[in-house]
């Protein structure tokens, strides 16, 4: 099963799509294949409540107009912020991607076929052998996502730029990564009271 998915450019020029298959170590794999659903994560990824109200305090006025219920608009970056760090990425990192690929759309489809918040490419779900696999749903999408660009990150050592390429399907064009990168220093930075 180890083939390349090419990818185009995602609806509208909102974001782009276009993950290429790597082979998946088995733990990677089995963490994917892992139960996760459509509901929101706890706290837990917080290391003190003080921490998550601070980090909430900052992102959540960013996405009052892409997300304008603000239970909705939490329980969506307690979920990011979640599974960002369970993958031990920087989640405004992750929010950066969201914003690029499909602009905080959770049914966000492209012309490639990519699905829902972090435009995730169906053939995943299949390689896992759960094909049904419902990639619109919040925690599975961010669970996916956020473990393909760990796992781009791995095959990279470490190369943010070259992990984003391949997470976009655009390795070696600087497009993509300058416009994740910029979202993440601009819009997404996260200044602690320390900074």
């Amino acid at each position: 099963m180890r083939y390349v998915v090419i990818a185009l450019l995602a609806v509208s020029g909102q974001g782009f799509a276009g993950q290429n298959y790597e082979p998946l170590s088995a733990s990677v794999r089995a963490s994917l294949h892992s139960t996760v659903s459509d509901q929101p994560a706890s706290d837990l990824a917080f290391k003190t409540l003080v921490e998550a109200a601070l980090w909430l305090d900052q992102m959540s006025p960013r996405l009052d107009r892409r997300i304008p219920d603000g239970r909705e608009r939490l329980a969506f970056l307690k979920t990011v912020h979640y599974e960002a760090t369970r993958a031990g990425l920087e989640p405004e990192l992750v929010l950066g991607v969201i914003d690029i690929e499909s602009n905080f759309k959770k049914y966000a489809v492209s012309r490639a076929g990519a699905r829902g918040y972090m435009q995730v490419m169906p053939f995943w779900a299949k390689l896992l052998g759960d094909k049904d696999t419902n990639l619109f749903h919040l925690r599975t999408n961010l669970r996916y996502g956020c473990t393909i660009l760990r796992h781009y990150l791995d095959i990279e050592q470490g190369n943010l730029y070259r992990a984003l390429g391949r997470y976009n399907g655009s390795l070696g064009q600087a497009q993509y990564p300058t416009l994740v990168l910029g979202k993440w220093r601009g819009k997404w930075s996260y200044k602690t009271k320390s900074s």
